[in-house]
């Protein structure tokens, strides 16, 4: 790798670093090149990606970025997830990393704040964001829909007393 491509990859990463929602970093030693590429798989699905950099070259990106404090977990065979969604790249790796006991989180960082093993497994159980709209659409929706449910209540109670004189009536 020359001079220019390893220019490349440090502003690459540096972006990586800026944009993310959420970085994790784990080690993937031992891995096969089609476990690899299933985690990779399981990333695009949900929007995020999976890097494997040199260290000292992801070291060099993360100078002055908000996620700095991962600097220290950039040892050994390390591979970056990372998402713009704040818990996709979380929930992603801490789930392969149950079924794949060859991939060890080591932590991670959410912004500023750096996250430890337990720090991304509880970020992992956050809803997504997704889940937090549907959620928040359902709120916003079950009181309109209680709105209509009691105005329209009435209406079919006379209909269903006006039903029941009519069958008497004949």
């Amino acid at each position: 790798m020359d001079r220019a491509q390893k220019e490349k990859l440090v502003d690459e990463l540096g972006q990586i670093f800026e944009s993310s929602g959420v970085v994790v970093v784990a080690h993937y030693e031992g891995m096969t090149v089609a476990e690899m590429q299933d985690l990779r798989a399981q990333m695009r699905e949900v929007g995020g990606s999976v890097r494997v950099a040199k260290n000292k070259l992801a070291k060099i990106a993360l100078e002055g970025k908000p996620c700095a404090s991962i600097a220290e977990y950039l040892t050994g065979m390390t591979v970056i997830a990372s998402s713009e969604d704040p818990v996709a790249a979380a929930k992603v790796v801490q789930g392969y990393a149950k079924e794949n006991d060859k991939l060890v989180i080591l932590g991670g960082a959410m912004g500023e704040n750096a996250l430890d093993t337990a720090g991304v497994e509880a970020v992992s159980k956050m809803p997504s964001r997704e889940e937090l709209i549907a959620s928040i659409a359902g709120c916003i929706g079950a009181p309109a829909s209680n709105i209509a449910g009691a105005i329209g209540a009435p209406a079919s109670n006379i209909a269903g007393v006006l039903s029941t004189i009519e069958e008497k009536a004949a």
